[in-house]
């Protein structure tokens, strides 16, 4: 690897990054519930065979387009083809939005691993309607996110996934361990989670494992083409992209071996029903996990505090990579400092963060409609139109570029090169259009009927991309927008100047 570049300085520490970017709350948070909602094992099955044919073939165009330009996305889509930058910016644009309902979910994961010696039980609607304790929670987990990010690429984001990716993985071998330890439950727990039964599998449950697929690698937000961008010439990217969906893979199926067996050994040793538990709801992880914990007692406060621990080291994982995503293009676009950059941005997503806390605050205590929209509060809204909506327009983007659009020379051929252009496109919009169906289209017992609010939300994503599309064509398509290469000169600059202060005995260079 060219060392006056910014990059990536060991291919394990690509992979852990990208590993990192990919296991977040999709994994340890939406992943269970949804297991639980549609038949435990047999959703299983069909989301590890999901993620070998939607997951690893967009990762691997994403991971193509990044290195092939060596730039951030909107240059990056740029030397594919000057109209398909818009894609670029679109993908700056999504994780912006992300960043401001993520750092508050952090904040949640935060506080909920400093609270698990005092009891976490029955905190969630208090502390959601506490304004003030939300927003500090949200900054003391912003705040080494921020840092890692100033750090640098090599000294920041990989030193961070090298010690955070293995620290993760040992405490969800912990927690699996002592939860198949519990006793009562744990057999009907493991059972559940183990042996499929296809019977329970609906064609929406199959939809659900493609959509979980998808979205838990951190496809379709600039993450990945990041990344890629700074990753050196001889990584191999064919291989990294197997190594980071089977980290991603192996994360997720631990996260449900920890969770199912102290959920059945619970439910058998308190009466309470499985039901009764919401395990198919949002709230498994804020509001049935922490009572699981309590009823285990000093052992369920240590696995709490390992439990929100890793949470909250997999969300910061994830906000590193989509807040690198914005940061770059920044740098790179208007030639400013890191430290800058970040600032501006985390500033601002965390002023964002704050009516995003008070709506899902208000929600949860069945409080105010007025920071509610399409009939959802702004976390929802959101997060319905960036996962939902946008970021399944992001990844086929970059299939169709990889599959269509670059040199015949350099596509890929044999199996990739028709995955590539033919079937994941085709799956990533089968996952868009139920995604939007059933936005627009809801299921209320068991009918579906037209949704006013989500044809809204449907309509608002679709603004975002004609104004994204709108911004591309008239500042950004005939101006340079930057590469790895200005922002190493960029870098180069400053430790000159730094230097030459240190000669002129700390003064300020002129």
């Amino acid at each position: 690897m060219n060392q006056k570049r910014p990059g990536f300085g060991t291919r394990i520490g690509f992979e852990l990054a990208a590993a990192g970017s990919a296991v977040g709350l999709g994994n340890l948070w939406g992943f269970p519930y949804k297991t639980s909602a549609n038949g435990g094992a047999a959703y299983l099955f069909v989301y590890l065979a999901c993620i070998l044919l939607v997951g690893a073939v967009a990762m691997l165009a994403e991971f193509t387009i990044g290195r092939r330009s060596q730039a951030n996305t909107v240059s990056a889509y740029k030397a594919v083809s000057p109209r398909l930058g818009w894609l670029g910016l679109l993908v700056v644009v999504i994780p912006a939005m992300i960043m401001c309902y993520y750092l508050v979910l952090g904040g949640y994961t935060v506080k909920y691993a400093l609270g698990s010696f005092v009891g976490n039980a029955g905190n969630y609607g208090p502390f959601a309607g506490n304004i003030g304790d939300v927003i500090l929670h949200t900054v003391v987990f912003a705040l080494p996110a921020a840092a890692i990010v100033i750090a640098g690429v090599r000294n920041g984001i990989e030193k961070a996934a090298k010690l955070l990716l293995p620290t993760m993985l040992m405490i969800l071998i912990v927690i699996s361990c002592v939860s198949l330890l519990l006793g009562e439950g744990v057999k009907e727990g493991l059972a559940f989670y183990l042996q499929p039964d296809f019977s329970k599998l609906s064609g929406a449950g199959i939809l659900s494992a493609m959509g979980q697929a998808f979205f838990s690698l951190s496809l379709g937000c600039g993450a990945m083409i990041t990344y890629g961008s700074y990753s050196g010439k001889t990584v191999d990217l064919a291989h990294s992209t197997v190594v980071v969906c089977l980290l991603d893979g192996l994360l997720t199926f631990l996260s449900g071996l920890a969770i199912f067996p102290a959920l059945f050994h619970y439910a058998a040793v308190s009466g309470e029903s499985l039901s009764a538990l919401g395990m198919g709801g949002a709230g498994l992880m804020f509001i049935t996990l922490p009572m699981v914990f309590a009823g285990l007692g000093t052992v369920g406060q240590i696995i709490s505090l390992l439990f929100f621990t890793m949470t909250a080291i997999a969300a910061l994982t994830s906000i590193i990579s989509i807040l690198e995503v914005v940061t770059q293009f920044i740098i790179q676009r208007h030639k400013v400092a890191r430290t800058r950059a970040v600032s501006i941005v985390v500033l601002v997503c965390l002023a964002l963060s704050v009516p995003v806390g008070i709506s899902l605050g208000l929600d949860v205590n069945g409080g105010s409609s007025a920071l509610k929209l399409f009939g959802r509060n702004l976390l929802e809204l959101l997060d319905g139109v960036t996962n939902t909506l946008l970021m399944p327009l992001g990844a086929l983007g970059a299939c169709l570029a990889v599959g269509w659009k670059l040199p015949k020379s350099e596509r890929f051929s044999g199996f990739v090169g028709v995955m590539l252009r033919i079937v994941t496109p085709a799956l990533i919009v089968v996952i868009f259009l139920f995604g939007a169906a059933d936005m627009v289209f809801p299921a209320a017992d068991g009918v579906r009927a037209f949704s006013g609010d989500g044809f809204g939300i449907l309509l608002t994503a679709a603004g975002i991309v004609v104004l994204t599309i709108l911004a591309y064509f008239l500042w950004l398509k005939n101006r340079d927008t930057g590469s790895n290469r200005d922002e190493a000169a960029a870098n180069r600059a400053r430790d000159e100047a730094f230097r030459a202060g240190l000669r002129r005995g700390w003064q300020r260079p002129e």
